[in-house]
Order: structure tokens, then sequence, then C-alpha cells
């Protein structure tokens, strides 16, 4: 524009900030406010707003407390729209302490909290794992004559679902057609999964059975969560159906619904169905990793499979996975349980290589498989190892070693 010998007033900055900030160009956005007031324009509230929820969308949020306390000395007062871009960038950094203060200095700055202030505050308590005070704030909004919405209350079952309170978050749940606000697939989603977590898998799969009833069609997020909620309740066979009903639902299975199907096959001890699953996976188009093969090698070794649970950990550097602790652990229990105490030893030997660390469940499962086999030496040796890696022994560690002495009546005295 000054080119054309046309200067830009505050109206076509304002314009272009909030341009930038639609397109998610936070830089941009910056520089055209920075720039003001060597163009002899001056900012407003509007320019400093625009400029705070480009930076809220990107993730900025020091830099949107630096532009907010910076308002004052260009002499612009933040309105509820420039304080609800703060508070949710807070939110979205996970800084709910400076959340919360954003939203009681806002009747200071004689701007009044409404409905998006408060879901923005509640929504940061729940990813700060703050249900107590996402509950305290729910429960403000009314004195605040400020209606809360179907995204305060989901935000508030989730912060519930978060912390653990099932309870509560079943009762906000019922409490919402008496506040007039009809539930969505967000508001049930974090119910079923409050119910997941708590091992409440009835109350879960009533959920979703009421779910087409109150009009709301379940989506991967809710089946992932019910499947989850009956694989922690060792309820296999209906972790199963949930997965076959997925198809008529129109609803596609992802990695974690499979994953959550593969476990509850593995705590019911169902190998062979644990391993059909794993091998659906790609033919679904569904990426295997390492929860996906962990799960399974782990229901091979409950049900004494050591030699598949030695395939599918080979398998892992194919698939371009690098087994983790949890793997090798299994693998390791599923030799011991095999009586196969070398390649027990060969597995811990070589963790270290694949850069991961025994522990004292690793070392345990290893000395324990040499018990089986009354191999003493190998047993006392793993003991002695695991005080130059600093991992602390336990009693089934102790145990499982001065069994192994004492089938072959050898002396442990040193063991104190």
């Amino acid at each position: 524009m000054p080119d054309m010998k046309v200067m830009p007033d505050r109206i076509s900055y304002n314009a272009a900030i909030s341009a930038c900030e639609k397109g998610r160009q936070w830089q941009l956005a910056l520089g055209l406010l920075s720039s003001m007031p060597d163009m002899r324009v001056i900012p407003n509230e509007i320019s400093y707003s625009a400029a705070i929820s480009a930076c809220e969308k990107g993730g900025q949020w020091q830099v949107v407390l630096s532009l907010l306390s910076s308002m004052v000395d260009m002499r612009a007062i933040p309105n509820e729209i420039t304080y609800n871009a703060a508070i949710s960038a807070c939110e979205k950094g996970g800084q709910w302490q400076l959340a919360l203060g954003l939203l009681r200095s806002m009747l200071d700055m004689r701007a009044i909290p409404n409905k998006i202030s408060y879901n923005a505050a509640i929504s940061a308590c729940e990813k700060g794992g703050q249900w107590q005070l996402a509950l305290t704030l729910l429960n403000l909004m009314p004195e605040a004559t400020v209606v809360p919405d179907e995204i305060t209350y989901s935000a508030a079952i989730s912060a519930c679902e978060k912390g653990g309170q099932w309870q509560l978050a079943l009762h906000l749940l019922r409490l919402m057609p008496e506040a007039r606000v009809v539930p969505n697939e967000i508001t049930y989603n974090a119910a079923i999964s409050a119910c997941s977590k708590a091992g409440q898998w009835l109350l879960a799969l009533n959920l979703l059975r009421l779910m087409p009833e109150a009009r709301v069609a379940p989506d991967v997020i809710t089946y992932d969560a019910a499947i989850s909620a009956c694989e922690k309740g060792g309820q296999w066979q209906l972790a199963l159906n949930l997965l076959g009903l997925m198809p008529e639902a129109r609803v596609v299975p992802n990695q974690i619904t499979y994953n959550a199907a593969i476990s509850a096959c593995e705590k019911g001890c169902q190998w062979l169905l644990a391993l059909k699953l794993l091998s659906l996976m790609p033919e679904a188009s569904v990426v295997l990793d390492q929860i996906s093969y962990s799960a399974a090698i782990s229901a091979c070794e409950k049900s004494g499979q050591w030699q598949l649970a030695l395939i599918l950990l080979s398998l892992m550097p194919e698939a371009s996975l690098v087994p983790d602790q949890i793997t090798y652990n299994v693998a390791i229990s599923a030799c011991s349980k095999g009586g196969q105490w070398q390649l027990a030893l060969k597995l811990l030997r070589l963790m270290p290589e694949a850069r991961v660390m025994p522990d004292q469940i690793t070392y345990s499962a290893a000395i324990t498989a040499c018990d089986k086999a009354g191999q003493w030496q190998p047993a006392l040796d793993l003991l002695s190892l695991m005080s130059e890696a600093s991992v602390v022994p336990d009693q089934i560690t102790y145990s499982s070693a001065i069994s192994a002495c004492e089938k072959t009546s050898v002396c442990f005295r040193w063991i104190f």
C-alpha cells in the first residue's frame, strides 16, 4: 500500500491481522502488529485481540501473555474476546494456574466472563488434572448468570474422568437434561471412558446402549472406550462382540480398538484369537505398534506358547518396531514358563544392545527361569548383576534365587 501512496490505517491493519489469524499465521500477525507504530498507526483492542487469537491458535501462550501485558502500555483495554483467547492459549499450553488467574482478573478489568471464558478455564483444569477446580467453576457459572452448555459439561465430565471420579462423571451426565443441555458424543465418550478406567464395564456398556436413544451416534472413540472397559473387566467375549458391531455402525476400528481387543483376549488367555486379531490389522490398513505386539506376546506367554512369543518378538524389527522393556519382560517370562532358561538369559543379554534397560521384573523372570531349570550358578550371577545395574531385588527375586540354590543343596549364606 505505501508503494501506491495509500497509507494503511488501523482498519486495514486489523483486517490483515485477522486474516493471518484465520490462516494460522501467528508470526505474520505479530509482524503486522509490531509494524503499526512505525506507520504511525496506534493498535487498539481489536488489533491485539486478533493477534492474541492468532498466537493462541499457534500454541504460543507465552507470546499471548506478553501481548496482553503490553496492551496497558499502548492504552488498549482488553475485552472479553482478548481474555477468552488468552485463557484458551493457556489451556492449550497446559497452564491451568495462569488460565484461572486470567479469569479472576477479568472483573478487575471490567471484562465480564462469558460461556467461552468459563469453558476454556474448565478445559484448562481438565487438562491439568484439577477436577475439583473444574467442578467449582461449573458451580460458579449460575451465580455469574452464565448458562453452561454441552462443551462445559463435556469438559467437566472429562476432568472427572481424568481424576478417576466416575461417580461424579455420571452424576454430571444425569444433570444435563435438568439443565436443558443435550449430551453429545464427546460427553458420552468422556463418561464411558470414566467408567472404563474405573473397571465399570457394565455401566460403560449401558451408556453405549443409551446413545442411540439420545440420538447420538457412537464414534470410534466411543467403541475404543467401551472395548477397553470390557478388557479391564476381563470380558473378552463382549470386547470382540463390540469390535464385530463396528462395521454395522459404520465405524472403522483403529489401532487403539485392535490393541484393546487383543489385550482383552490376552487377559482371557485366548492366544489364538489375539493372534487372529493381530493378523487382521494389516488387512484393515491398521498399523501395528509396540502395544499390539506386546499384548499378543503376553497372550502367548500366559498360554505357554513360548515359541510363538519369540517369533512375534523377532518380527518386530521387520515392522520397524523396537521392542521395549515390557515386550522383553513378557518374552523372558514366556521362556521361563516354557523351561527355556538359556533363551531367557539370551534375551536378557540382548536388551542393552537394543538400548533397553532390564528392570526388577526382567531379572526376576530370568532368575525364575534358572530356578525352574535348577541352574543355581546363573541365578546367583544374575543376582550379582542386579546390584551392578542398580536394580534392587525384591522378595520374589530372592525367593527364586534361594530356591535355585536349595535344589542343588548349595549354601546361599552369601546372599545375606
